[in-house]
């Protein structure tokens, strides 16, 4: 086993972003949460209200031997849309904005690169919040692995099924066997 690398973002609904990252080579644990705003231990209802100032992300764990905090980050920009402000398709609110948090300064210029690559993909000027890596915290028990969960449930079957094969079919050699 490599080092253990750290990961935070979030675009969109954290269901979304979990069920990928949980479906790739050298990640070790995609948990839903919260970050951004100074309320503490925020309940998904409170965030949802848009007055805690927290996004919607995901915590990424990772084995560098596997895969690197930029392949972290490839996958990022092709899993969501982080041209549309506050707005992932129908999930509108601060709380499903594109959203990278860096844990040090290597993350940080990594994060910078990566966003100029990817605006050469994207038409419309990107809109990522890219900010230090503020305090975690986990989302209730029952968002963790929710796609895994639910599969059939609608919001999985339409939104979450079609980023996971955009996933499978543009990274399928990052894919878990």
């Amino acid at each position: 086993m490599g080092q253990k690398g750290k990961a935070l973002v979030g675009g969109g609904c954290f269901w979304c972003i979990e069920a990928v990252y949980n479906r790739v080579e050298g990640v070790d644990a995609a948990i839903s949460g919260y970050a951004g705003g100074p309320r503490k231990n925020p309940s998904y209802e409170q965030v949802c209200s848009g007055a805690t100032g927290h996004a919607e992300v995901v915590e990424i764990t990772y084995d560098t031997d596997v895969i690197g905090y930029d392949e972290i980050l490839e996958i990022f920009w092709e899993i969501h849309n982080p041209t549309t402000l506050n707005a992932q398709g129908a999930d509108k609110g601060t709380q499903y904005r594109s959203v990278i948090y860096y844990y040090n300064e290597e993350q940080k210029n990594a994060a910078l690169c990566s966003i100029e690559k990817a605006q050469k993909i994207w038409e419309d000027p990107i809109v990522t919040e890219l900010s230090p890596a503020p305090e975690f915290y986990e989302a209730e028990g029952y968002h963790q692995n929710y796609y895994s969960e639910h599969p059939t449930q609608g919001y999985c079957a339409m939104v979450i099924a079609p980023k996971i094969e955009k996933f499978m079919g543009k990274f399928k050699d990052k894919a878990k066997k």
